[in-house]
């Protein structure tokens, strides 16, 4: 199977960490933008959000080890079996759902809504680079059992 320039080469983890640096930057230079919240507001709305978001990485991270498959995104041909236990029964990708939550909470914390491009291109670039490949190579080795799967559960929410 060949690989395009990008996919499975950046991990999901490493582009959530610099979409959070973004949106602290786009936060600092244009702290203007930010909503006359009251102070403590953003802060539970978003450590809320984030703590969410932990919670279902680790679950999902969990199941998969209890399904002795690999979590590894980088190598999604060495899963040996399509989980759909746990969060995999209400989407296909909980780890990712998890870390838009994160970048999400992050945004409210900030109370800006510029911060929001953050889980925005999140998505949008493990959508393509990253979950769009997995599928191809999971399509290929698990056949109708995956399609099945995926008619069944969504791939976000």
């Amino acid at each position: 199977m060949d690989l395009q320039p990008l996919e499975h080469r950046v991990p999901p983890p490493v582009v959530a960490l610099l979409c959070a640096l973004l949106a602290w930057g786009l936060d600092r230079a244009v702290p203007e933008a930010r909503l006359g919240l009251p102070r403590n507001l953003p802060l539970a709305l978003g450590l809320a959000t984030a703590l969410l978001g932990v919670a279902l990485d680790a679950w999902a991270l969990w199941t998969f080890r209890r399904h002795q498959t690999t979590p590894n995104p980088l190598v999604p041909q060495r899963t040996r079996l399509v989980v759909q236990a746990g969060p995999y029964a209400f989407t296909r990708n909980p780890m990712y759902v998890g870390l838009a939550l994160q970048l999400l909470g992050a945004a409210l914390w900030l109370g800006n809504p510029l911060a929001l491009v953050a889980p925005v291109l999140f998505v949008a670039w493990v959508t393509r680079w990253q979950i769009q490949p997995e599928e191809r190579v999971l399509r290929e080795k698990f056949g109708p059992d995956y399609e099945c799967y995926c008619a069944r559960v969504r791939r976000w929410l």
